[in-house]
């Protein structure tokens, strides 16, 4: 576990979201978060995006050669972070982003876990994959992706090649996924309980697991909680799904993607 990077942000509420997995097949969804962009700096004094922001991050590279679904997405983000401050964050699909990305888009990027002084007093942030200890194999993949050589030699080969390499490993992680329970899936009681010790903090926010749910703990007698955030999709799941969670004076509150009226 990383010990929290302190980030500071400016007075006022904060809104987290997560896991939107934004790709070439996603184009409600493109549109649902452009307009959460949009809507962001009318209530919020700063935005979060702790990780998947992309269903697939080859690296910064490919927004020179942006596709138009991505280009869209870039010019979103720049133009809400020319209006208030934003910090995106690395996920099990965007491990690869980093601070070309940030520096392109006027952003600034997420050091694996933080601690945010906030509103409702401090808050552990982090992606959350880093406690489903109990998926040996993820776990697995996942030191061996953040290893800086492994990211070296992966980013050293063309675009095409990282996108069939991306493509397969996705389809293998479908495969592998579709044998494991959701337990093994979630995170590990262990570790979340060694988090809340460790850093002292009594909130923890972070996503992943697509569970959304605030789940009230005691650790060594003391109350803590911990807020799960959803994952975004407009496109193939009905109803849709998506949503953040805004820090503000009275604590913490999930708010829901507003449902369309249909036909």
């Amino acid at each position: 576990m990383n010990n929290p990077i302190d980030i500071a942000l400016p007075a006022g509420p904060v809104w987290i979201a997560a896991d939107l997995h934004l790709g070439p097949d996603t184009p409600a969804t493109i549109e649902a978060f452009l307009a959460f962009l949009e809507a962001a700096p009318e209530d919020a004094a700063s935005l979060l995006l702790p990780g998947d922001i992309f269903d697939a991050w080859i690296g910064d590279d490919v927004i020179h050669i942006a596709p138009e679904w991505l280009a869209g997405v870039l010019s979103g983000l720049q133009h809400a972070a020319a209006r208030l401050p934003i910090w995106i964050g690395r996920g099990n699909r965007d491990f690869l982003i980093s601070e070309k990305l940030a520096a392109a888009t006027g952003t600034h990027l997420l050091p694996d876990s933080a601690r945010l002084q906030t509103q409702a007093g401090p808050v552990l942030l982090s992606h959350g994959d880093e406690y489903c200890l109990d998926d040996i194999a993820y776990q697995q993949f996942r030191t061996m992706v953040r290893n800086p050589q492994w990211q070296a030699q992966f980013l050293s080969k063309s675009i095409p090649e990282r996108l069939a390499m991306a493509q397969e490993a996705r389809a293998g992680s479908i495969q592998a996924n579709s044998q494991k329970s959701m337990e093994i899936m979630d995170v590990n009681q262990d570790a979340i309980e060694a988090a809340f010790r460790s850093t002292g903090l009594s909130i923890m926010v972070h996503g992943h697991t697509h569970r959304p749910a605030r789940h009230a703990i005691e650790v060594d007698g003391r109350h803590c909680e911990r807020w799960v955030l959803p994952d975004w999709d407009c496109d193939h799941a009905d109803p849709i799904r998506g949503g953040w969670l805004a820090i503000e004076e009275d604590g913490l509150v999930f708010y829901d993607l507003e449902q369309p009226e249909k036909p």
